[in-house]
């Protein structure tokens, strides 16, 4: 077998079942269909736009693969058992979570709602996902687990404290847990976007001094789009991939340079 077949084939995902939350849009779509098009079926999560997650199922099918539709708030107690519920007795062989909370305000005027609701969705329920859904992987002696962070990990924005207090708290986690889960067949990583094109980007933001603003520029002079994502998140969850943990990988134009 040559090299570059070997590779091809190690990327496919034919035969995987993906779990992706916060699939209905942006990033999360974007890997969707990317899962979809290298042959794993996959499992769609949104919290509250039925209509948005039946167009990504539709386009998901044109590629042939089994796909299905969940639900769920993580912000509310019971989330997460309630997604188990829904699968079954489905278990994923790939879980990326991707679903999060945003909320820009000045650091001053944070609430303890906004803490809550914010640590709530993106550090609790993702401790909460891998509890539920990584032990069948170890069964399995097969497993992937892809946090989605982001680059405030290390360039905080000054109107989302929290946020990004969050995905460092997320990143941390990945790195315990990917050195617990190595031996077991189960790789554990966190894929950290810059400023992408997707919806959250068109969210109101207030405003920060320039000499702030100048850190988060992107040395590209561009913004990225979910599929710059979607092609880095593919090889995590792949064969191709399997020599990959603990790790966090940007994906920013350079920005966390």
């Amino acid at each position: 077998m040559n090299m570059s077949k070997k590779l091809a084939e190690n990327l496919s995902l034919k035969g995987k079942t993906a779990l992706i939350t916060g699939s209905s849009q942006g990033i999360g779509e974007g890997i969707a269909l990317a899962f979809a098009e290298y042959g794993a079926d996959v499992i769609l999560h949104y919290r509250e736009d039925r209509d948005q997650v039946e167009d990504v199922l539709a386009e998901i099918r044109q590629f042939g693969v089994k796909s299905s539709v969940i639900r769920a708030d993580f912000s509310k107690t019971g989330s997460v058992a309630s997604v188990e519920k829904q699968l079954g007795k489905v278990r994923p062989d790939i879980l990326v979570i991707n679903a999060s909370l945003q909320i820009a305000k000045p650091w001053e005027r944070i609430t303890q709602r906004d803490f809550d609701i914010q640590m709530n969705v993106n550090v609790k329920s993702t401790m909460l996902l891998i509890q539920r859904f990584s032990p069948s992987m170890v069964e399995k002696g097969w497993g992937r687990i892809v946090t989605i962070g982001s680059v405030q990990q290390v360039k905080p924005h000054p109107a989302m404290l929290v946020y990004a207090a969050s995905k460092a708290a997320v990143l941390n986690m990945v790195q315990n847990l990917a050195m617990q889960l190595a031996d077991k067949g189960v790789t554990v990583n966190n894929l950290a976007p810059g400023v992408i094109d997707t919806p959250r980007i068109q969210e109101p933001v207030p405003e920060v001094e320039d000499r702030i603003i100048k850190r988060q520029e992107t040395p590209l002079g561009k913004v990225g789009e979910p599929l710059d994502c979607a092609a880095m998140a593919l090889l995590l969850a792949s064969e191709a991939g399997k020599f990959i943990t603990g790790q966090n990988i940007f994906v920013d134009g350079g920005m966390s340079l």
